[in-house]
């Protein structure tokens, strides 16, 4: 089973300085059919305007990932954190117990990013953050795991749940496959570029909810950039 969700119909809001279309229910957003998708609660795609961004807020119980598309993002936290995360780039916060941070663009132009947000299996454990560079080439013609519970992912950054996220890059033309399990979710989203996944058309920035398929067959139909979520049910 493979759910289109195209861009332009997901929640979203304008804030000015912040505009950001929402693939779950999130904030005033609020869509009974889209709470989440397995462990994956949000899938946010926001747009920040150059000198802006969330000033400090806190957060418990979620594993956060930022995945920058375009400009860069810094980093500050309440543990003496703090980093500039650049376009290709993630990073991973563990809220654990819960951490107080901000996050500003400030470049000299916008800023993209995806922000997923993925429920951790267990709670109680102390906070973290963490950041790495994924160079896009590495990811050519092939699935790179960016973030990812799963052990045997040793290059990802840690998380802590049964679930792993994934980058990569297309050729027009490039095919690339992904053996999902029987019992999991995944929820694709190109950030630029045209797909077909299993037959199913994906233009940028649009969704796939995706279950029921054991193996994923993903085909470029122009220059793509990928992002995928592999989650338990």
């Amino acid at each position: 089973m493979i759910e289109r969700r195209t861009f332009d119909s997901l929640g979203g809001a304008d804030h000015g300085w912040l505009k950001a279309k929402h693939h779950f229910s999130f904030a005033s957003y609020n869509d009974p059919g889209r709470m989440g998708w397995g462990a994956l609660r949000v899938w946010n795609d926001d747009t920040i305007a150059a000198q802006a961004g969330f000033p400090p807020h806190p957060h418990a119980d979620m594993e956060i990932i930022t995945y920058v598309r375009e400009g860069a993002i810094t980093h500050r936290d309440n543990l003496g954190n703090e980093g500039r995360t650049e376009a290709g780039d993630v990073q991973v916060m563990s809220a654990g117990t819960g951490i107080t941070h901000s996050e500003y663009n400030v470049e000299p132009g916008v800023t993209r990013i995806f922000q997923i947000w993925i429920i951790p299996d267990e709670s109680g454990k102390p906070p973290s953050w963490g950041a790495r560079p994924f160079p896009k080439g590495e990811r050519s013609g092939r699935f790179v795991a960016l973030a990812s519970g799963f052990k045997e992912d040793t290059e990802a950054l840690p998380l802590r749940t049964d679930a792993r996220v994934l980058g990569a890059t297309l050729k027009a033309g490039d095919t690339v496959e992904y053996a999902l399990g029987a019992d999991r979710h995944a929820y694709l989203v190109p950030s630029s570029g045209s797909v077909e996944i299993n037959g199913t058309r994906l233009d940028a920035r649009d969704g796939a909810a995706i279950r029921d398929e054991t193996a994923l067959r993903i085909t470029a139909i122009e220059d793509a950039e990928l992002v995928l979520v592999d989650t338990a049910p």
